[in-house]
C-alpha cells in the first residue's frame, strides 16, 4: 500500500479497523509520511536519504480505562490483531480519572497546506537547490555547510462517534552556515516554506555570506542593557518560549508565568505592550496548519495576546470540564502581528544598540517569570548613530519574552522563520527594536 493515502483511502481504511471494535469507544489515528534531506558541508553534499512511514494507531475505551496500540501492517488480520491489542491494554489498564469521551462530529476551517511543487520534489531537485548554495559560498572563497529536509504527510482520524477528519501537507526547511577562511566571521540564515517554488536557497545563502563577512574580526565591548534589534529569526526563539506557556492548567496550578498568588491567572489582563498581538490561524496561507488538533477538536482563527491583554488560554477537554469553560485546543501554529518598519529603518533609527542576527542554546531559568539565557550567534554588530559600525563578539543574555514585549520600541515587518532551537518549527514573526535588553557576559565563540 502507498505511503501517502488521498482523503477516500485513508477513510476507507480507518472505516474497517473500526469494524473490528468490540470496546465501548473507539479512535483510530493514521499518519503517513515521505521524508528526504540532503545535508552539506565544506561546500560538498556529505549525505543524503529518505524514509517513508504509515501507522495506524487505535485507542479502545472501556468506561475510563483506555489502551493503545499501535502498528504499521495494514492487511485485515493485522488490522484486527490490533484493534484486540488495544482492547485487551485497556481491560487491564487502571481507570483515568482525566479521560474524557471521544468527540462527535466536528466543523473544520478549510486549509490548504498541501503543494504538489513539494510532493513532486525528486533527488536532482535537492541537488540542484543545494549546489547554488554552494556555488555561491565557492565564488568568494568561503565555506558554507546546510541542510535541507522536506515532508510530504498525511494525517486521518476517525472514531465510533462519527468523527473523521483528514489533513494533507507539504513542509521544506532549509538552512546554511558560512564561515570565512580565516575562521573568524559567521553567518546563518534560513527558509521555511510550504511550496516549494517559494524556496530561494540562493538569496538565503548570499544573507549567510554577509553576515559571515560583515562579522569578521569582532571586537569586544562590555556587556549590560542595550537597545538591541532582533532579526525575526532572533525574535522567534525567545517567543516560543512564550507560544508554549499559553496554558490553562498550569497557570492556574501556578506552575507558569500566567500564574497569580491564589490559584489566580492572568487571563484578561494587560501582559505585554499593547502593539503586541499573538494568534494562530490554521487558513494563514503564508502559514498553514492542519484544521484539527491531536484530539480532533475543530482549530480557529484565535488571538491569544490582543494588544498586550492575555485573551484566551488551551484548555483541555478535561481541564476545560473542572473549571466550567469552553476547551480550546493547543494551535498548530503561532504568528504574531508586525509593524511596517524595515529592518534597515530600524537601524536608521537607532542611536546606539546592538543588532543580533540569532540567538542559540537557549535554556530556562525562572518559569514563574520566563526568564531564559542564551548566546548570540553567527554575526551580532554594533550600531551607532544609524549605521552598523563594526561587529562585536558574542554575549550571554538573560532576558524574559514577557519583559522583552514590555520594552517594545518598534516592530519590524513580519517574516516566516524556522525556529534554530532543534525543532524546525516555523513561525511568523516581525523583527523588532527592544531597549533595555540584557546582555550579562561576553563568548569568546565565533
Amino acid at each position: 500500500m502507498a505511503t501517502l493515502l488521498s482523503e477516500i483511502e485513508a477513510k476507507a481504511l480507518l472505516q474497517k479497523a473500526l469494524t473490528y471494535s468490540k470496546a465501548n469507544e473507539c479512535e483510530v489515528n493514521l499518519q503517513g509520511e515521505e521524508w528526504s534531506n540532503i545535508r552539506y558541508a565544506l561546500n560538498k553534499v556529505s549525505t543524503c536519504g529518505s524514509k517513508a512511514y504509515k501507522t495506524l494507531s487505535v485507542q479502545s475505551a472501556y468506561g475510563k480505562k483506555v489502551g493503545v496500540a499501535t502498528i504499521d501492517e495494514f492487511d485485515e488480520a493485522s488490522l484486527e490483531k490490533v484493534v484486540r491489542r488495544a482492547e485487551e491494554l485497556a481491560q487491564l489498564a487502571p481507570e483515568n480519572p482525566e479521560y474524557i469521551g471521544l468527540l462527535g462530529p466536528q466543523k473544520y476551517l478549510p486549509s490548504t497546506g498541501f503543494f504538489d511543487s513539494t510532493a513532486s520534489l525528486l533527488a536532482v531537485d535537492r541537488a540542484k537547490a543545494v549546489s547554488q548554495s554552494i556555488q555561491i559560498a565557492r565564488s568568494q572563497k568561503q565555506t558554507v555547510a546546510g541542510y535541507l529536509e522536506d515532508r510530504t504527510g498525511f494525517s486521518a482520524m476517525m472514531n465510533s462517534k462519527g468523527l473523521f477528519a483528514y489533513y494533507p501537507s507539504t513542509k521544506i526547511n532549509f538552512s546554511a552556515t558560512i564561515r570565512t577562511d580565516n575562521g573568524t566571521g559567521s553567518g546563518f540564515a534560513a527558509q521555511g516554506v510550504s511550496d516549494f517554488s517559494k524556496l530561494n536557497t540562493a538569496s538565503a545563502t548570499q544573507v549567510a555570506l554577509q553576515k559571515a563577512l560583515g562579522s569578521v574580526s569582532a571586537r569586544a565591548i562590555e556587556p549590560g542593557k542595550y537597545t538591541v534589534i532582533l532579526e525575526p529569526l532572533a525574535a522567534a526563539v525567545l517567543l516560543e518560549h512564550l507560544f508554549r506557556g499559553l496554558d490553562a492548567r498550569s497557570a492556574d496550578e501556578g506552575r507558569s508565568f500566567l500564574s497569580k498568588p491564589g490559584g489566580k491567572t492572568k487571563l484578561g489582563e494587560r501582559l505585554t505592550d499593547e502593539r503586541v498581538t499573538i494568534y494562530s490561524d490554521p487558513t494563514n496561507p503564508e502559514l498553514p496548519a492542519s484544521p484539527w488538533g491531536s484530539d480532533g477538536r475543530a482549530q480557529e482563527k484565535i488571538n491569544w495576546i490582543e494588544k498586550g491583554v492575555v485573551k484566551n488560554l488551551s484548555y483541555s477537554r478535561y481541564w476545560a470540564q473542572k473549571k466550567g469553560v469552553k476547551a480550546v485546543p493547543v494551535p498548530n501554529n503561532f504568528m504574531m502581528v508586525g509593524g511596517n518598519a524595515t529592518l534597515d529603518e530600524l537601524i536608521k533609527t537607532t542611536q546606539r544598540g546592538i543588532l543580533v542576527t540569532r540567538f542559540w542554546y537557549i535554556r530556562s531559568v525562572d518559569p514563574q517569570s520566563l526568564l531564559v539565557t542564551g548566546l548570540t550567534r553567527d554575526g551580532t554588530f554594533y550600531i551607532e548613530n544609524g549605521k552598523i559600525k563594526h561587529p562585536v563578539k558574542n554575549f550571554r543574555f538573560n532576558e524574559s519574552p514577557v519583559i522583552m514585549l514590555n520594552n517594545l520600541e518598534t516592530l519590524g515587518k513580519v517574516e516566516r522563520v524556522v525556529s534554530s532551537e532543534g525543532s524546525f518549527t516555523n513561525y511568523l514573526v516581525p523583527s523588532m527594536k527592544i531597549r533595555e535588553f540584557t546582555f550579562t557576559s561576553l563568548s569568546d565563540a565565533v
